[in-house]
């Protein structure tokens, strides 16, 4: 089971960039793909954008040209960049590492995008 550890939520205004870091225990490359899911208070977690172990991104309709997935395969580190954020960003953003045979999560961290 690997450890993800993510870092980088708070509180922003409207408009506002956030950068969320998600620091693997291991080679993130053995993973089929790494993503990042967030989670709203009485909603379903969904995903949020995903970069494969080919380096393909992708992203939900509602953060497309906002947000941005990358990744430091030197320092096992997935970056989420997230920019121009709005009210409805406001979540519990959740690190994900995909295998063929299950995911692992990370604790999560929480954005609140609010003036």
């Amino acid at each position: 089971q690997v450890q993800l550890v993510e870092s980088g939520g708070g509180l922003v205004q409207p408009g506002g960039s956030l950068r969320l870091s998600c620091a693997a225990s291991g080679n993130i490359l053995r993973f089929n793909s790494m993503g990042w899911y967030r989670q709203a208070p009485g909603k379903q977690r969904d995903v949020v954008a995903v970069i494969t172990s080919g380096g393909s991104t992708i992203y939900a309709d509602s953060v497309k040209g906002r947000f941005a997935i990358s990744r430091d395969n030197a320092k096992n580190t997935v970056f989420l960049q997230m920019n121009s954020l709005k009210p409805e960003d406001t979540a519990v953003y959740y690190c994900n590492a995909h295998r063929i045979w299950g995911d692992d999560w990370g604790q999560g961290t929480q954005v609140t995008v609010s003036s």
